[in-house]
């Protein structure tokens, strides 16, 4: 499986810091060709750009500000993804969104910050990262809102109904699945709906280091690796996701669908180079 993309991989997390070069190496021996760094606040929006930056034509990054982080948009902040926006390795705003989930920040701030973000979105003409929890019926109102002033946008590690898929989708959204298709207790509905996302608004994810796939953990997981001691993957116990699992996803997803993991390793892949205009 090759040619694969991770759209959505929180590479910046400290997690990631003392077996960076590693994890990377897994990723690309397991079929990855690139992966997309989510920023979601001021300090992790620069280290991901500065992650991309090493890196260049295999890592990339977004720029936004997660709804969790909401009450901490100020016009620094707005400044900060302005300039990083006008970078070539930051292909997409986000993440932002709302989430009603843990309610880290007040609705009306989680508002103010979205709206704040489509705006610049709308000035930049970059494609958004969409964050969207337990929100649907505030956030759609907001989508609807902007939509017809912007370019591509995806709803990230989609985890909502059937019925809220078909309203993103109605709206010309893309979709990106998460591990949370490969959980056979709290992903069933989403494993069950899948099958409804057209194959070219399909895009796939891990939003590492977290929703470890749940058909990795309970198989002897052989991520392939060099012979360095550190290059070996996280024990399934850590619980910590990366890159390297995404066919993982590409598994599960291609049974709820009836397709073959080839077909979707392909189609995915080629509507994240679309979305975010990377290179084939």
């Amino acid at each position: 499986m090759a040619g694969l993309i991770d759209i959505g991989a929180n590479l910046a997390h400290d997690s990631f810091d003392a077996d960076f070069e590693p994890m990377l190496h897994r990723a690309w021996q397991a079929g990855l060709q690139a992966i997309v760094i989510t920023g979601s606040s001021l300090d992790s929006n620069a280290k991901a750009l500065a992650l991309a930056r090493q890196h260049p034509g295999r890592l990339y990054a977004t720029a936004g500000v997660h709804p969790h982080h909401a009450s901490d948009w100020n016009d620094a902040v707005a400044a900060q993804i302005r300039e990083l926006a006008q970078h070539p390795a930051v292909v997409s705003l986000g993440e932002c969104g709302l989430d009603y989930n843990r309610n880290y920040s007040p609705h009306a701030d989680q508002q103010r910050a979205f709206r704040a973000q489509l705006d610049i979105a709308v000035e930049t003409g970059k494609p958004l990262f969409l964050h969207q929890r337990d929100a649907h019926a505030d956030f759609l109102g907001i989508l609807r809102e902007y939509r017809s002033r912007l370019r591509e946008v995806v709803v990230h590690c989609f985890t909502d109904t059937r019925e809220a898929m078909q309203d993103y989708l109605a709206l010309d959204c893309h979709i990106g699945i998460t591990g949370w298709v490969c959980d056979e207790r709290r992903g069933k509905a989403l494993y069950e709906a899948v099958s409804g996302i057209p194959d070219e608004r399909l895009l796939i994810e891990t939003d590492a280091p977290y929703l470890l796939p749940r058909n990795a953990m309970h198989r002897d997981v052989r991520v392939p690796r060099a012979q360095d001691a550190q290059e070996r993957p996280p024990k399934s116990s850590d619980r910590r996701n990366e890159p390297a699992l995404l066919p993982w996803v590409v598994k599960a997803l291609a049974l709820a669908r009836g397709q073959s993991e080839e077909h979707v390793a392909r189609i995915s892949g080629d509507n994240a180079r679309r979305f975010f205009g990377l290179p084939a």
